[in-house]
Parts: structure tokens; sequence; C-alpha cells
């Protein structure tokens, strides 16, 4: 029988270095110290925080109906894009690199429940960051409400669909660009690389390089010290992209997000189009859709057999997509304001005091939960009790890609009860009200004026933040209107808006509790990590 050196008496380990099985245990009881210290702290933080606790447990609770009211977990006509890879380079690829690992350890219950779980951890994080920004904890904790309690929001947690994860970077990279008054190096990295990554879910989140830019800018004194932040915000930013595209690329042989997804404007266009004073080539006029073919609004003229796009023929040694892209383009030349009033009558369907649909929109219904469960043949159907992933080929022939048991066997189960008790509550209320975004978008708006003042003045810094949050919301749910409207598109107000107009009540207080004249304090909890880093930001923005 064989032994080791230290059997034998040989040379043990060097005085001073511990093994690998003494270190391991080192770090494993410092763990456990760690958590037992956790543990003892967790009552007295819940306590301190006791409506944020409240308010985490009473939307976890929801949270959980969601769960079990819908398994395995509630499925939408592109969730085989994201399961299956159908339609390749029709959507960014992020979402279904996500999906991968949650898929390889778990089945389709464990992607709702991990979805939920991130749901919570935005409310907190947005709650922290309030705290960090100087809010108070009641009014940091009700920010926290539409998330956390919106049925929407449930129902998009509950299904198979990229939005949680493009929220859920969106309040990340904002998270870590407003952490410290001006944020570290690594910060700034961190940040761009999670709104970069945002992009990979839903390609809209291009346009977030926009206010993280200019809150870059604004942060910091001196041009060479905005050019280099600027420009590592934006490298870290391109990173996520660039990969994306380079995976298109292999895959598809075309290096972009989402190549195939530029068609996806015509709808906005057509159904812009004033096609009697349009100038158009004649082997463009069957693009012009007839008055009664606009009402299927910008989606289904997208989409829909209906559409002048499903029946086009281009002309010999033309391709449908340049012929599109040139009928788009006239449209935008020709007729701006056409385009601009439709995306304005979109624009502002969020603040209405109800959740309606509206003719031409995408059906509200896709996103409300439904006492039965939800299915759209041939994407999703169920036969014979197995649930089966199918779609058209180009002919319009229907074709099976897959089954309910490539992802753990589980079919479709609702329950009636809590299904009609959570629809029952989406509908009668349980959503935010389009004049509670209206006045947190005005408050916002408000507070982010004090942060283009050049002074330093109490309650800077939280104005500041104010600005990215208001910012970053608009510019995504203007992106997404600019091509069409759907209630899904309007999910990241819920984590931007309120937080936003938090900010700027947070700026006000704090400027009215300051004498006149009086400078911005010295370092102040929330609004500064160390001592004298409150000095050293006001310094550097000049």
């Amino acid at each position: 029988m064989s032994m080791s050196s230290a059997d034998a008496g040989g040379p043990s380990a060097p005085l001073g270095r511990e093994g690998p099985v003494p270190g391991r245990r080192r770090r494993l009881g410092a763990l456990r110290r760690w958590l037992a210290s956790a543990a003892r702290r967790s009552p007295a933080l819940a306590r301190r925080h006791w409506l944020l606790t409240a308010l985490l447990a009473a939307g976890l609770a929801l949270r959980i109906l969601a769960q079990i009211a819908y398994r395995p977990s509630l499925l939408f006509i592109d969730s085989t894009k994201y399961l299956l890879g159908a339609y390749p380079g029709n959507d960014p690829p992020g979402y279904g690199f996500a999906l991968k690992p949650v898929l390889l350890v778990g089945n389709l219950d464990l992607v709702p429940a991990v979805q939920h779980l991130l749901g919570l951890a935005m409310a907190v994080t947005i709650y922290a960051l309030l705290l960090r920004r100087g809010a108070p904890r009641w009014l940091s904790a009700l920010a926290t409400v539409p998330v956390l309690f919106d049925g929407y929001q449930l129902q998009i947690e509950q299904t198979v669909m990229p939005d949680v994860m493009f929220e859920v970077l969106i309040v990340a990279g904002l998270a870590l660009l407003l952490w410290r008054p001006r944020p570290a190096p690594w910060m700034i990295v961190a940040g761009g690389l999670a709104l970069g990554a945002s992009a990979t879910a839903r390609q809209v989140g291009e346009i977030l390089i926009l206010p993280a830019a200019v809150y870059i800018c604004l942060t910091f004194a001196g041009w060479r010290s905005r050019v280099r932040q600027t420009a590592l915000l934006a490298g870290a930013f391109a990173l996520p992209i660039l990969f994306a595209s380079f995976t298109n690329y292999v895959s598809i042989h075309r290096f972009s997000l989402a190549p195939y997804a530029s068609g996806t404007i015509y709808g906005r266009m057509a159904g812009a189009a004033d096609c009697q004073t349009l100038k158009l080539p004649s082997y463009e006029r069957p693009l012009c859709p007839t008055a009664q073919q606009k009402k299927l609004g910008p989606d289904g003229l997208d989409h829909q057999a209906g559409s002048p796009i499903k029946a086009f023929q281009p002309p010999l040694g033309m391709s449908t997509p340049a012929v599109v892209r040139d009928f788009w383009h006239r449209v935008l030349l020709q007729q701006p304001l056409n385009v601009a009033g439709g995306i304005y009558r979109d624009t502002v369907k969020l603040f209405a005091l109800t959740r309606d649909g509206h003719p031409g929109d995408t059906p509200i219904s896709r996103w409300q939960f439904q006492p039965d469960y939800p299915l759209y043949p041939p994407y999703t159907a169920v036969e014979s009790g197995i649930l089966v992933f199918g779609t058209y080929t180009p002919d319009g022939v229907e074709r099976t890609l897959g089954t309910g048991q490539q992802f753990g066997g589980a079919n479709p189960v609702v329950v009636k009860p809590l299904a009609t008790f959570l629809r029952g509550y989406q509908l009668r209320g349980g959503y935010t009200p389009g004049p509670l975004f209206t006045l947190t978008a005005l408050a916002g708006l408000a507070g982010s004026v004090a942060a283009l003042r050049r002074r330093v003045t109490p309650g800077q810094y939280a104005a500041r933040a104010c600005l990215l949050l208001l910012t970053a919301g608009a510019a995504v749910l203007l992106a997404s209107d600019v091509f069409e409207f759907s209630w899904r598109y309007q999910l990241p107000a819920l984590v931007t808006l309120p937080p936003a107009a938090a900010l700027a009540l947070t700026a006000a207080l704090r400027r009215s509790r300051a004498r006149p004249g009086e400078a911005a304090p010295p370092a102040q909890a929330g609004e500064a990590g160390r001592p004298g880093e409150h000095t050293r930001d006001r310094a550097a923005a000049g």
C-alpha cells in the first residue's frame, strides 16, 4: 500500500502556508461565520426597513401565486425563437444565451421562477440606490411599488420572453453608474457592459448609450476626463453587442444583432403614409396599404397575412428588403409630420387612465392573465396532452419544431381559482395607472433641470441621478414607440420613472432645507461612498 509524503514523514506544507484542506476549511468557516452574522442581523435589518420588507413579502406572494397558477410557464408566439432558435436573426440572441444555463439545470418551471426573483431583486436594487442617493426610506420603498405589484410585470415574469432580462440589465447598468456621485472606472465599465448587454435582449437598448454618455459628461470636469471616461463607457457598451453580432455571423453569416429585423419599421411608415401625395416608383405602389389595411396598425402591417408586404413581389433583379427600405425612406423624407404624428399618438397611450386596447395595437390580451392556458397555434399548441412548438414553412405549411418534453416534459396546467384571481387583480386596478406615470415623468423632468446647473447645490447629485433615470426611460420608451406600440414595451417605465420622481423629490427636499446661499454640504450618507468623496466630486463637477 502506498502512502502520501505526509503519511511517510515526507515534507509538509511550508511554514506559514496552509495545505489545500486546511485552507478550504478556513474558507468554509469564514462563510459559515458570515452567514450566521447575516442571520443575526436580518431581523434588525427587516425592522429598520420594515416598509420595504412588507412590500417585498406581498410582491413575493403574488409571484408565488403566478408560479402555481400557470405551469410550467406562460409561452408566447416568440418564445420558440428563444427556446428552439426559430427564425435566427429576427431578434438579438442574448435572451437565448441566458436561457441555456437555466434550462441546463432545470426545466420550463425554473425560467419564470428565476425571472420572479429578478423582479424582486430589481426592487431591492432600486431601493438601495435611492437610499444611496439620499432619499428617505419611505420614499425609496414607495418607488418600488410599481415593479413589485404591476400585474403586467407579474405576467411578463411568468412568460418566456426577454423583457425581464432587458429590465434587469437596465437597472443594473444605471445602478452601477449612479452608485457613487462620480463612478469609478470599473463602475463605468461594468455599467457599460450591462447597458450594452440589454441590447442583446431587445435591440432598442442600443439607445441607452446616449443618456449614459450625457451623464458621464455632466459628472466629470475637463474635456480630457470626459473624453476618456466616455470612451471607456462606449467601449464596454459595444463589447456585448459585438459578441452577439459575431455569434450571428458564425451561425447565419450576418454580422448584426438582428439582421432580419430591419423590416419591422415598414408597419410604422406604411401606416403613416398618405399614398395619394407620396411620390413613389410604380413598382413600390403595391406596398401602399389601403384604408382597410391601415386598420391593421404597425404590428399587423409588419406581420399579418393581409399586409401588402406579405404579397409583394419585387421587380426582377431587386430584393424585397431593398425595395421596402427604399419605400419607408421615401415616406420618412416626404411625410415626416405624418410619421411623427403616429409616434406621438402611441407615446401618449402610456399616460391614459385605463389600460385599453386600441385598434391596430398589438392585442393587450396577450399581456394579461387568462382563465385558461393561452395558446397560439401552431407556435404553441397542445396535441394529445403534449405541449408542441411549431411554425409555418415559407410555403405556409405548419411544421413542428419541438415539444415540451425537450424541456423537462412539463405540459400546460392552469389552477383556475388562482388564474381567475390574478386576472381579476390585473384588470381591476392591479397596474400602474397612466396619471401616476404622468406625475412621475413631470416630477422627473422638473428634478432633472437642477442637474444642468453648473454650481453644485444641495441635492445636485440626486438631481443628476434623476436625469439619467428619466432620460434612459424616455429613450427606451420612445425608441420602442418609433416601431410600434405594445403594452409590453412600456414595462421599462416601471423601473425608471418612479425612481426618477423619488430622486427629484429628494433633490427638492434638500434644496428647501438648505439655507439661502448655502453650498453643498460635506459628505453625507447616501451621497458619498467614503469620507471626502463628496468634496472631490464637487471639485470635479466644477
